[in-house]
Formats: C-alpha cells, structure tokens, sequence
C-alpha cells in the first residue's frame, strides 16, 4: 500500500500547503493529494487558495504525483476550463497528475447563483462533463452540445501525453456505477471494502483505488482533540448534508450538534505510534492501493517528520 500526505486547502495558506509538500517529500511520503474549494468548512479553518495555482507553484518544488481530491468540473468551473486546467498542471508535474473528480458540494458551487441540483442530477451532468474533458484532451478541436453544457470550437494546445488519468469518488451504488463507466479509479474517504469490491467487480479486479482520511497529530491526545473538535467537527456532520448545505456558517450550526466525544472515538490524537499505524489497517484490509492522510492542527511540520520515522516504514510498502 502507498502512503502519501494530503493537502488540505481548508485549512492552510498556500505557501504552508507548497511546504507541507516539500516536507512531505523529504519525508517518504509517496504522492499527494489536494482538496479544491472555494470555501473552508467553517470559518475557523480559514483558508482556501485556487487548488491550480498551488498546484503549479507545488510542480516547481516538488516531485510527487498530485491528485486533486476532488474537483467538481460541473457548476462553479466549466469543465472546458476544468479540462485545461488539469492538463496543464498534468504537463507542469511532468505527467505525475492524476484528476480526481466527483459531484460536488452546493458549499463551493452555490457561489454564481446557479440552482443545487439533486444528486442524480449532479451525476448526470458530470458524466457529461467528463465526456467534454476528455475529448478536449484529444486535441482536436471540439464542438459540443449536450444537455447540461455546450462548448464551440474548443481546442487546448498545450498537452500532456498520455493524458492524465480521471478517478471518481462515489458513495452509493449509483455513484460507483458511474465511477465503473467514466473513471480510471475509485476516490473515497471510508475504509469502505464493500465499494472496492464493487467497484472493481464493475472496473477490473485490478481496477485502483485510493481513499485518505485526517489525524490531528499533536504531543497529548487532549491538545490533538481539542485541533480536530475546533476545525473539523463540521467533519461529523451526516449524510447528504455536505453536499446541501450552503455556507460555512451552515455548517458550524450544524456541527454543533456534534460531540466532542464523537470526534475522539473517530480520530487520531495525539502521538501515540500504534494508534496512527493501526489507523491504516482498516484501509489495508478494505483492498485500497493507495492512503493519504492529512494533519488538522498547527502541528503539521512535527507530523510529517514523525511519519517519516515511524509510521512509514511500518505502513507503507
């Protein structure tokens, strides 16, 4: 199993993510992935950079393949744009960029004005968005009508080949049979064997699958809970919630409802060696390829380097 860091964009600068990246590096870390929003959960993470710039200036620095974890190329960025974006980041990272996509959040799409579709409605107008990248990423000029968007004469000429590769994340049945169809790989955030195992008996056997999920490294429990209970307990929040909910200050009303015990019972805090390596056995046993995990907290510099002592090494092969 790969291990690599991810990148969260909710909660650190720019120039902190291009570090984390460095150090991630030098670390053993083995990828990269990166969030990309317009805005935080909550207004206590703070941040939220343009995931392409980042991108590009993390290309110039660093030599780990990116994955953006995920875009939404369907509402808030035509995926025309979406299309070229990724393939110029594909030919900056020297082909190491794979597009991670998925349906989206009305917390980053809502932003123009345009109506939140529902969720088979978002799955349609991606599959149609994914047609539209790809086929910009022939290089020929294209011309598109479709139901959800329309492109007239579009060519990008700056171009990476092979092209980059697209995975799909995708919770429920319907998600994954679309994955199956438009998507080289399978994106989730659960140690979820029951989709791997659908996925690929869609895809392939060998079909790739990555998922990735946050520990607050911190030296006690107490202060890594108390970082993950202030910046991400919007974390907590259930089902198709995150996908309707329209602002940071949506989701702080209704992470109040979550407990600080939930938090604890659902996260890594702390320093302690054998829980932050037993928090990939649950991803190892569900088949997934590849693990990114992300630090919440201010502790990230310390967290990198402790991974790369001692938890790489016994995780990652």
């Amino acid at each position: 199993m790969r291990v690599g860091y991810f990148l969260s964009c909710e909660e650190y600068g720019p120039d902190e993510l291009v570090e984390q990246a460095v150090l991630a590096e030098q670390s053993g870390f083995r990828g990269l992935w990166i969030s990309d929003h317009y805005h935080p959960w909550n207004d206590e993470q703070g941040q939220s950079p343009f995931v392409w710039s980042v991108i590009g200036a993390i290309s110039q620095v660093c030599g780990l393949p990116v994955t953006t974890a995920v875009t939404c190329p369907t509402v808030r960025i035509h995926p025309a744009v979406v299309a070229q974006a990724a393939m110029t980041s594909a030919t900056m990272l020297g082909g190491r960029f794979t597009l991670g996509v998925g349906s989206g959040e009305a917390l980053n799409e809502h932003i123009l004005g345009d109506p939140w579709p529902h969720a088979e409605r978002r799955l349609e107008m991606l599959e149609e968005a994914v047609e539209v990248i790809r086929r910009l990423w022939s290089g020929e000029v294209v011309s598109h009508e479709g139901e959800h968007y329309t492109v007239d004469t579009a060519r990008i000429y700056t171009l990476h080949r092979p092209p980059p590769q697209i995975y799909m994340s995708a919770f429920g049945p319907k998600a994954l049979e679309v994955a199956a169809r438009i998507g080289d790989g399978f994106i989730t955030t659960q140690p979820d064997a029951e989709s791997v195992r659908r996925f690929r008996e869609l895809k392939g056997w060998h079909a790739p699958c990555m998922a990735g999920f946050k520990v607050a490294y911190a030296e006690t429990a107490e202060e890594g809970l108390d970082h993950a209970y202030r910046l991400w307990a919007s974390s907590g929040v259930p089902g198709e919630l995150s996908q309707v909910l329209p602002s940071p200050q949506h989701f702080e009303q209704a992470a109040s409802l979550v407990t600080r015990e939930s938090v604890a019972d659902a996260t890594v805090c702390g320093d302690d060696v054998q829980q932050h390596r037993a928090a990939f056995d649950p991803f190892a046993d569900a088949g997934f390829d590849e693990v990114y995990v992300a630090n919440m907290g201010p502790n990230y510099r310390r967290m990198i380097e402790f991974y790369g002592d001692e938890v790489l090494p016994a995780v990652s092969s």
